[in-house]
Order: C-alpha cells, then structure tokens, then sequence
C-alpha cells in the first residue's frame, strides 16, 4: 500500500503501530500479490487522504466499499475517473443535488473537485475483489477507518459529516464533538436511495452549517468534460 505522506501520516501514527493494522497490510499485499483483481489499483487505494489533508478537512462524505466493476474505483468513495460509465449510485447523489440545489447534472462521475475543496472522501472499506461487494469486510479496514473518525472527532473546528448507509451511519455512534454535524441518510443505491436519501437535501445543510461558521462552502457543481 503507498504511503501517505502529508499530515495525516502523523495523526495515523498510532494506528500503525496496533496489531491489526501489520494483519491488514500484510492480508491486502497478499490479495494484490495473488493475481485477483483488487480494486481500486493499489496506488489509489488512499488517494482521499492524499487529495484532502487532515488539515483541510471540513466535510467528510462516507460510503460503503469500493465500486467493485472494471474502471471503477480510485480512491475516492462514489468518484470515478473521465471516461466511465456514471455509476447508478452517483447518478442519485446528482439527482439530489439538483433537487437540493439546483446544480446541473454533469456529464461524468469525477468528484476529485470536491476532495480537494476539503471533502473527505471516504469508505468505511477501502478495496474490494472485482466483482464481489464487502468481499473485504473482514480484513480490518473498519478499525483502520475507526481510527479515521477517532482523528476526526478530536479536530475542534466545524466538520460536516454525511453518513450514508448503514455501515457508514454506524460511525456516528463515535462523533461526540459539538463542533461537528452530522447528517445520516439511507445509501443513495438505487436498492435504498428512495427511503430516505432522495430529499435529505444533505448539500444544503453542509453548506449552511460552513457558513454558519465563517468557512466557505462547498461548491458542488462538477463540470462537464
């Protein structure tokens, strides 16, 4: 796995060192090693930690695992890369951001727009065998991304969380800071975005909950190619 290398290396020290971690590192190198397909590629696999500093965070969306289809998945929950197919689940984020604040929909599924304008964008696993969904659910990235969000709770400034989910809504359970909101909504998966993710108007809320705090909010509007 590459190294992060900004000011999230400090902060992560702590979770390197505890034993599950040498169990993960040591599982996902096998997984790449094995001639299966992973994704994402290996040195995308902490590319929201690269794109977003700890430093800059003030919005941090959680997902559920990687997309798990060829060409998906790079590191960064819901984005895919220019060129893609616009996955169903992203195409219901844009539909609600539309609905919520009148952003056109864009012709592709890059977000990187986002994580460099301080939105972590996370998974609560972050690599998957081609083809089988939580195929990596017991190989420990949930401590690591636990430690993710034990970082964050302690960060005393405004943070928005948007928990989409179920495994992601279980993290609230550890955000007790009142500096932070956090906003839970189903998974905007075709399968669920209808009970409850359509008209969360989530975009809106984190916008407001910035500004409320003197921060710039997010602008959600990605381009067209």
């Amino acid at each position: 796995m590459p190294a992060i290398t900004n000011d999230w290396k400090q902060a992560l020290s702590v979770e390197y060192k505890k034993p599950y971690y040498r169990k993960l590192y040591d599982a996902i190198n096998q997984e790449y090693a094995s001639g299966k397909t992973i994704y994402p590629p290996a040195d995308d696999i902490f590319n929201a930690f690269h794109l977003t500093p700890l430093s800059e965070v003030k919005c941090v969306i959680l997902g559920q695992d990687p997309y798990h289809e060829p060409g998906q998945a790079h590191g960064l929950c819901f984005s895919v890369r220019p060129g893609t197919e616009i996955p169903p689940s992203l195409i219901n984020i844009y539909q609600e951001l539309h609905d919520d604040l009148g952003c056109d929909i864009p012709n592709n599924g890059y977000l990187e727009k986002w994580a460099k304008q301080g939105v972590l964008m996370l998974n609560t696993i972050l690599t998957v065998r081609a083809h089988q969904a939580f195929s990596h659910k017991d190989l420990g990235w949930q401590e690591f991304t636990d430690g993710v969000i034990r970082i964050l709770n302690q960060e005393n400034r405004p943070i928005v969380y948007l928990l989409w989910g179920a495994p992601a809504g279980k993290k609230a359970a550890m955000l007790d800071n009142p500096n932070h909101l956090i906003l839970k909504s189903p998974h905007p998966s075709p399968l669920s975005a209808y009970r409850g993710f359509f008209g969360c108007k989530h975009f809106s809320q984190a916008n407001a909950f910035l500004e409320e705090h003197g921060l710039p909010p997010i602008d959600w509007q990605i381009e067209n190619i």
